[in-house]
């Protein structure tokens, strides 16, 4: 597999989604059993933050160590940006120093323009669009723990984020349906939704919106939710606080769900508002589990995109190889 950048979840087919995943298990293996798997010695990661984050940036960070790389901390103050310098011109000067760009931004135009304008691979660390590098976690998780994800439901319980549209886009192309429930005025985005759906009914699944919680709990296998609040929405606080105390995930809520559903939250979590910590801390939760394998999903991607397999080696092999560029595939 060819992945040039990592944008969105349509950059990726589902035959790279699953190669992904598998390299993910199989670095996950080789670091609890403690074998070197350095296999990016002498490559940088540049970690561009315009929002903080514990887990993206510790996972990354560690995870190109223990590739045997270095990633590089750069925050909004370290960069030029906010006095002139173009993202473009960004951009061309970090390609000239390192290996890899990762991106955690605002604006989802922004991570697009630095891959538009960059000669090394570029990562959605999370944009105001997509959270492409947590669905590759969750996918991992739920995969740990039902095997294959063809004939699975999951509900999406809160906000049509970013969250949602990366996850109802990657579990799509692998044949989950999903159920996401939103009080009115907080859907997912209709074209995203739209694409999701199509890609579902291709693998026999499907994509639905609803603002009853109830009917998306019912019978999933998985529950899912993220905060009510995100940053840079502190003026909508009391608002939302309020449009979505019907929607927290409850012990109420989850024996709607199958007996054995598990539930998955993408953190930081705000316990006693979308979920309970009696089903945060109880049996169903991955949720730690899930946090974890940021690391190990994310360790998966950067080999892919730093280190990829040249595209002649997979064709002798008989495989077909799905070139990736922004969703084209040829």
């Amino acid at each position: 597999m060819y992945l040039r950048n990592f944008i969105s979840m349509n950059d990726v087919s589902e035959v790279g989604l699953r190669e992904l995943l598998r390299l993910s298990k199989e670095l996950k293996d080789k670091l609890k059993n403690h074998e070197s798997h350095r296999r990016l010695e002498g490559k940088t990661l540049a970690m561009i933050f315009e929002k903080p984050s514990t887990r993206t940036r510790v996972s990354f960070e560690t995870g190109m160590y223990q590739l045997g790389g270095h990633a590089l901390y750069l925050s909004a103050s370290d960069l030029q940006l906010g006095r002139g310098e173009t993202i473009e011109d960004t951009a061309r000067v970090l390609s000239g120093y390192v290996d890899c760009i990762m991106a955690r931004t605002f604006k989802h135009e922004t991570v697009v323009k630095l891959a538009e304008s960059a000669s090394v691979p570029v990562i959605n660390g999370l944009s105001d669009l997509e959270h492409p590098c947590q669905i590759l976690a969750d996918l991992l998780t739920i995969q740990e723990e039902k095997g294959d994800f063809k004939g699975l439901k999951i509900a999406y319980i809160g906000d049509g984020n970013n969250v949602a549209h990366s996850l109802m886009l990657g579990c799509a192309k692998l044949g989950m349906s999903v159920s996401v429930a939103a009080p009115k005025g907080y859907a997912p985005d209709s074209e995203i939704a739209k694409l999701s759906h199509k890609e579902a009914e291709r693998h026999g699944a499907f994509v639905e919106i609803t603002t009853d919680p109830g009917k998306a709990a019912s019978q999933a296998d998985v529950l899912y939710t993220d905060v009510w609040v995100s940053m840079g929405q502190d003026k909508e606080k009391a608002k939302r606080l309020k449009v979505f105390k019907p929607f927290q995930i409850n012990e109420k809520l989850f024996k709607k769900a199958k007996p054995d559903c598990i539930v998955l939250h993408c953190l930081p979590a705000h316990r006693g508002l979308e979920i309970t910590g009696e089903v945060m801390d109880g049996m169903r939760s991955r949720i730690f589990q899930q946090a974890e394998n940021r690391l190990h999903s994310q360790k998966a991607l950067l080999v892919t995109l730093v280190m990829p397999v040249k595209r002649e080696s997979l064709e002798n092999q008989g495989g077909k190889v799905a070139l990736m560029f922004h969703g084209q595939t040829d």
